[in-house]
């Protein structure tokens, strides 16, 4: 072991050093842990092989009076010497009070203090902790610490819709289990539009990524018109069928069903959809009932609660178009969109439709 150390070294004592130096070698090898403690095993291992305290002291970038005090601190202390001392430090000027009171202020709404903002940020907090008395003195950081520690992010906002739809339960489930468990020979059919789909034309076209950069398209752009695509989603295969309109009126709606009462011929059809005024009746007509009378009563309409149209399947299609049609493309006409999208509905049913894995992470499902 290091020679000022073993030059009266009994066998415990030198069984004991053995294992010392195990236990360096073991963090300059793995260099796990903290890096300080790394160049403090260095400087042991180093004097161990007979190098002086200026050899150490220039191989690690130190000075020979710190070498010579880590040396003496694993001479009397072994292990344990490599480590941080505790620091005394001033008391800490928070209060347990206080950091209940700084947790309970970021918890409520800015106005509630009397602030006039949306939402909190930490400086903003600390000014208002302070000029309210609940905090005798605080600065920035501990703020952000303390609201750190408690996981707490005042200044980050999710978006979150809830439903008041006292029939949410009812209807939810009666989807669900129309989804898991298919009527034989009854197609389920997800029907919706997606609307404002804009044809925007780039000055520039799309650079194509290079190593060390992203893709890049021209932030500058010019809009040539808008459609709305009406689309039907068969949860059982996968194919889909699309119509584009220039507007979403309720005709425009019951001529897709026309549509799809012409694809779909069977005694008995079941359709999703959400709660869109022209889906359903109103006080100025009983337009969807007359519709499915000229169709012979044959379709079943079940209808998402409100707020709740991602039950709706065809919104995961609405999904894969915007992504892999839309949200990069540039289309010099309304016409290119149009045609964009039928060629895209051509290729999907062609190549790609498929069934959803659709899943429901809420109140486990009835089977």
């Amino acid at each position: 072991m290091y020679p000022v150390l073993s030059q009266r070294c009994c066998g415990a004592v030198l069984r004991a050093f053995v294992r010392a130096r195990e236990a360096l070698e073991a963090i300059v090898r793995h260099q796990r842990g903290e890096s300080r403690r790394y160049r403090r095993a260095r400087m042991v291992l180093l004097a161990d092989a007979g190098a002086s305290k200026a050899s150490i002291a220039r191989q690690l970038g130190t000075n020979r009076t710190r070498v010579g005090e880590w040396l003496r601190r694993f001479e009397e202390e072994r292990l344990s010497g490599l480590a941080d001392s505790e620091r005394s430090g001033r008391p800490a000027k928070i209060t347990a009070l206080e950091r209940h009171q700084v947790i309970a202020a970021a918890c409520r709404a800015p106005d509630e203090l009397g602030v006039e903002r949306a939402i909190w940020t930490h400086d903003s907090l600390r000014e208002a902790l302070v000029s309210s008395g609940l905090v005798r003195e605080i600065s920035t950081t501990v703020v952000g610490n303390i609201l750190d520690a408690a996981e707490i992010k005042p200044h980050r906002v999710k978006m979150w819709c809830h439903s008041t739809d006292p029939d949410y339960q009812r209807k939810m489930k009666a989807i669900v289990r129309l989804y898991v468990r298919r009527p034989k020979g009854e197609p389920v059919l997800c029907i919706d539009e997606k609307t404002g789909m804009q044809a925007l034309s780039r000055s520039r076209a799309l650079q194509p990524a290079r190593p060390g950069r992203n893709a890049r398209f021209e932030f500058e752009y010019k809009r040539n018109g808008t459609r709305c695509l009406f689309g039907c989603f068969n949860i059982a295969t996968g194919q889909v069928l699309g119509r584009c309109s220039t507007s979403r009126k309720r005709d425009d709606f019951l001529s897709f069903l026309d549509l799809v009462a012409s694809a779909y011929r069977q005694r008995r059809v079941h359709v999703v959809l959400d709660n869109l005024n022209t889906h359903k009746d109103t006080n100025q007509g009983r337009f969807i009932t007359e519709w499915n009378r000229r169709h012979g009563s044959r379709f079943v309409f079940h209808y998402t609660p409100t707020h709740g149209s991602w039950l709706n399947q065809i919104e995961l299609w609405f999904g894969i178009v915007s992504r892999r049609v839309l949200r990069h493309a540039s289309f010099r006409t309304a016409d290119e969109l149009v045609s964009a999208i039928e060629s895209f509905i051509d290729t999907w049913n062609r190549e790609e439709a498929h069934p959803f894995r659709w899943t429901y992470d809420g109140i486990p499902l009835v089977r």
